[in-house]
């Protein structure tokens, strides 16, 4: 049981609607519904009987309200006395990211955090690992989400990076009529296909052109220097077909994802800190409260589609 989930089941007792609640704590009604049946799970009743265009709070829910009421009022109480002592009223973290995470499962993170801590400034810088990396070593982000390996950076004594997620590569290609996902094709099945290619620096080039070359070709170039959202419209647009983190996916509905058969492709992403210096008080509460946020997603089921955390419990 988490206080997010009794959040929400507040927000439903108080407005008996589910599209109402979310809206009222500003998630996705799927997210909001989960985290219920989540609840629900775990206390082993339901809380709420679902009738069409209506809700109706269950005898176990009628007893659950009011102690979740209080255990959310103490915990308010809680985090402003705590905050008090360790100072986090105010500060700034600066965050890297790649931009697959950018546009996805990090702005709900970040949104999150600023609502437990609106006077914390967030900085966020979005580009490929190794530049995150780099300036993560001369003092210019405190934390970097990265993908690993990190071309050696990672093996800095000053670098301490913990794995967090794992996300499947997928390719992606204009989407031409076609409803349903296609059979998992081999990364050899790209060979005389025309190709899009990020950036150079750019994480999935090097794990693209990595993958061919393992296969024993060379892709052709049908366009190449993009960012993460160029690639995606030069793909959309049918100039080629590009290998994409599948999570990136969602909301395009010109874009079709195919996976790739086994053993497929995977990256891993991993937080990145300083071990020579001390973190500000900001920056701690910031990391504790993203694993937290990633660790109680995945047990909800709330991770795009193609992400796996295996971070360990927060702390």
């Amino acid at each position: 049981m988490t206080l997010q989930q009794l959040r929400y089941f507040l927000a439903v007792a108080r407005a008996l609607h589910f599209t109402k609640a979310a809206e009222a704590v500003k998630v996705a009604q799927s997210s909001l519904s989960n985290q219920i049946r989540a609840l629900e799970a775990e206390l082993g009743a339901e809380l709420f009987v679902r009738a069409r265009g209506s809700v109706l709070i269950t005898p176990a829910g009628e007893a659950l309200l009011p102690i979740a009421t209080r255990m959310l009022a103490d915990a308010d109480v809680a985090r402003r006395e705590v905050a008090d002592v360790v100072g986090v009223h105010g500060g700034l973290v600066r965050l890297g990211a790649p931009p697959s995470l950018c546009v996805t499962v990090l702005a709900d993170a970040l949104r999150a955090f600023h609502r437990e801590h609106p006077g914390v400034r967030l900085s966020v810088r979005e580009n490929g690992s190794r530049d995150l990396a780099s300036a993560l070593l001369h003092g210019q982000l405190d934390l970097a989400l990265v993908v690993l390996p990190t071309g050696g950076i990672s093996d800095q004594p000053s670098l301490s990076i913990t794995p967090l997620l794992t996300e499947e590569l997928v390719v992606a290609t204009a989407a031409t009529g076609a409803k349903r996902p296609g059979a998992p094709i081999p990364i050899e099945a790209l060979r005389d296909r025309q190709m899009v290619m990020f950036r150079e620096g750019y994480d999935l080039r090097e794990t693209t052109l990595r993958a061919c070359a393992e296969a024993g070709f060379t892709p052709k170039l049908a366009v190449e220097g993009g960012e993460m959202d160029a690639v995606l419209c030069f793909v959309e647009a049918g100039l080629g077909a590009a290998i994409v983190p599948r999570m990136v996916l969602s909301g395009r509905p010109g874009l079709r994802g195919t996976r790739l058969a086994r053993p497929g492709l995977r990256r891993t992403i991993g937080l990145a800190r300083r071990t020579d210096t001390t973190p500000t008080n900001a920056v701690r509460a910031f990391e504790t409260e993203l694993l937290g946020f990633l660790h109680s997603a995945a047990a909800t089921g709330d991770l795009p589609s193609g992400v796996e955390f295996i971070g360990g419990r927060p702390g």
